[in-house]
């Protein structure tokens, strides 16, 4: 299927690796102009500039960051994959989590987006459309007080996306939420990772860790970042032009309400 993405300009945030690099990948297969933004470069988000993938050094954290990165996409800008984060455990409760802390965090899981779809809708509104997928996570209605403060940055992230799509809907821009549950990233598996966290707090190996969480989804695996990406890719597509607003769950099953 065409997803009538050949040539169309694109901004992919937190592309250095993880999610965001397969995100850059997925884009380029589908014949995209990518421009990657990426605090540091990685040799695997390097290696993409022979495919016409232009990365961006910036500290999206920053007030001026998510502007100077949509400036580098120039008028074209068609879509945005929204998707940088980070999460830091907190093992030691509610009370450890002080209030530069909690800035920290939604600086990066909150306001990045914010400032981000602030330069990008402009922009897109004057070229008559576009499209917006926001990475969120399922801690978004899953609270867990192991990730207290990014679970509510994610919440208020989500909330944020929905009242956007109602917006701007109406000028041609759709925008829609993928929820991961835990995925296959060195946030969750690399060293210093959740799992390394955990574990040591717990005293557990942090592969048990790993197993652990892998169990609590139906599929008993971790979400591939390739996944995520695939999605994005086809809710970044205008073959669905009546999908927007929309929260979508790839979580192996680990929510289980509806």
């Amino acid at each position: 299927m065409d997803l009538g993405l050949r040539g169309t300009t694109v901004v992919v945030t937190g592309a250095g690796r993880g999610i965001g690099l397969a995100t850059v990948r997925a884009f380029v297969a589908e014949g995209a102009r990518v421009v990657a933004g990426s605090r540091s470069s990685t040799a695997e988000l390097t290696a993409l500039a022979d495919d016409g993938v232009e990365v961006v050094l910036v500290d999206l954290a920053t007030p001026d960051g998510p502007a100077e990165l949509v400036a580098a996409a120039g008028a074209d800008l068609a879509v945005l994959v929204d998707n940088v984060g980070a999460v830091h455990p907190r093992p030691d409760g509610f009370g450890s989590v002080t209030d530069d802390l909690w800035r920290q965090t939604l600086e990066i899981d909150l306001l990045s987006h914010v400032r981000t779809l602030r330069a990008a809708l402009p922009v897109m509104v004057a070229r008559g459309g576009g499209s917006v997928v926001t990475i969120g996570s399922v801690n978004a209605q899953l609270p867990d007080p192991l990730v207290v403060d990014y679970s509510a940055a994610k919440a208020a992230q989500v909330n944020l996306a929905k009242s956007v799509s109602k917006e701007f809907g109406g000028r041609g821009i759709r925008v829609n939420t993928i929820n991961p549950g835990p995925v296959a990233t060195d946030l969750w598996l690399g060293s210093g990772g959740v799992a390394d966290v955990v574990g040591a707090a717990t005293g557990q190996d942090p592969a048990a860790v790993q197993q652990g969480a892998a169990a609590a989804m139906v599929t008993g695996r971790f979400t591939l970042p390739q996944e995520v990406a695939d999605l994005a890719v086809v809710l970044a597509s205008g073959r669905w032009p009546n999908l927007t607003g929309a929260a979508i769950d790839l979580d192996g099953g680990l929510i289980p309400t509806l």
